[in-house]
């Protein structure tokens, strides 16, 4: 499928350069269509840069802080290994109920939490997907803030 950002179906917002790791982040506000698709509970599947430079992708949970994006794990599992060495990151949420709709961010991600805040996060992340979230008591958790730089919306027509 060719990209839609060159038809009227699509949404985007300026894709600035991103800046250099560890730059001071002040992310773009979400437009309101795009908050209000982000605000649904939708898995979203997350691209990171592995060592060698490969992609790695995983699909999680999320949740919007504002016009950030909180997204949780393991801390020995290889994306949150991967932020910690190359904070770029990027997201799709996909619309279940139209696969050709989806939106995505690009952005950078920083860890936010870890030990029992991070915990707590990941049980608040278990009740917005329906999930229990006892579940998660007592796990090594770790948070990442997800600061979107831009964000386009794929498959919309008006």
């Amino acid at each position: 499928m060719e990209p839609a950002h060159a038809s009227p179906d699509s949404a985007r917002t300026a894709e600035p350069q991103l800046p250099t790791a560890g730059a001071a982040l002040t992310p773009p506000p979400l437009p309101d269509r795009i908050r209000a698709f982000l605000e649904v509970p939708r898995d979203a599947t997350i691209a990171t840069i592995n060592p060698d430079g490969s992609p790695h992708q995983a699909v999680v949970w999320f949740a919007l802080d504002g016009d950030e994006l909180l997204i949780n794990s393991r801390p020995h599992r290889r994306w949150p290994r991967n932020l910690d060495r190359d904070d770029r990151i990027s997201v799709a949420v996909p619309d279940p109920e139209r696969p050709s709709h989806w939106v995505g961010v690009k952005g950078r991600a920083e860890k936010l939490r870890d030990g029992d805040e991070a915990v707590a996060d990941i049980q608040a992340l278990a009740r917005r997907y329906g999930e229990d979230p006892e579940q998660y008591a007592g796990q090594d958790r770790v948070t990442f803030r997800v600061a979107p730089l831009s964000t386009f919306e794929y498959g919309v027509s008006e």
